[in-house]
């Protein structure tokens, strides 16, 4: 049986503590932390089974893994202090991987792991297979309803009005990493796609705000010398946060299911 813990109460976690609740074989829910208690003490209450709330560096010391559900601001605590007591620590903030690549060498050194669940995200099985050969080139367009992208960072901090839209808006056209970096909270599917291919820097984004939209929708276009192809996912926004999918809660579940499953399907 692995003990599960997970960091951040929001539109992922609550959902992925509610499955662990319900029960998963294999698993068991053991702790939580919240940046915010009484919002988080209320939702625990919903569990048929409460447990305690803790401190985001407490959570390593009482399970085997954390599930990084928190503000990216919360990133380097949470993880820190996951990976270097050896933990498995689930995330779905490629952005903060990005932002923070010595992440990387902290599990190693520590025999931590860490798993990015990219659900959200079709296709990257081949990608990453593609990535053994050779890729030329892998382009993403990013496509959200004006609702998913009004609280976005480089949108608030810009002054963009998408109120009115009447026609596609292009926010921003570069590399995955810078539109990662502007977009933290929105975009994370393009930090993966960076981090399975051939990185961040070599992955071209475009991210457009789509009036005619009711769902996030991903295109990516890969050219490699082993195969070229397209795909294409329309993620359903979630009622209490449109930037999210509600397919990004479930891609979390499938990854901390995956560590105990006896078959693993996928690379």
């Amino acid at each position: 049986m692995k003990k599960v813990a997970i960091a951040g109460l929001g539109t992922i976690g609550l959902v992925v503590a509610k499955r662990l609740d319900a029960g998963i074989e294999g698993l068991k829910l053991v702790a939580v932390s919240s940046g915010n208690r009484e919002k988080a003490e209320a939702k625990l209450a919903e569990l048929s089974s409460p447990v305690p709330m803790v401190s985001n560096e407490t959570l390593a010391t009482l399970a085997d893994i954390i599930v990084d559900c928190a503000p990216t601001k919360a990133f380097d605590t949470v993880a820190e202090s996951a990976l270097k007591a050896g933990r498995t620590l689930v995330t779905v903030s490629g952005a903060a991987i990005l932002k923070n690549p010595g992440i990387v060498d902290v599990a190693r050194a520590h025999g931590g792991r860490i798993v990015l669940a990219t659900g959200a995200l079709l296709g990257l099985d081949a990608v990453r297979a593609a990535a053994e050969g050779n890729i030329h080139s892998i382009r993403m367009r990013t496509a959200k309803p004006p609702k998913s992208l009004v609280t976005a960072e480089y949108v608030v901090k810009n002054g963009i009005d998408l109120s009115g839209l009447t026609e596609p808006l292009k926010l921003f056209s570069g590399t995955a990493r810078e539109g990662a970096m502007a977009f933290p909270a929105n975009v994370n599917v393009a930090a993966a796609l960076g981090l399975a291919g051939v990185g961040a820097d070599r992955t071209e984004l475009e991210i457009w705000a789509d009036p005619a939209l009711e769902r996030n929708t991903h295109t990516i276009t890969v050219d490699a010398d082993s195969a070229s192809f397209e795909l294409r996912i329309q993620n359903i926004p979630t009622d209490e946060n449109p930037g999210t999918g509600r397919i990004t809660a479930l891609s979390v579940i499938a990854a901390i299911k995956a560590q105990v499953a006896p078959l693993h399907v996928g690379t």
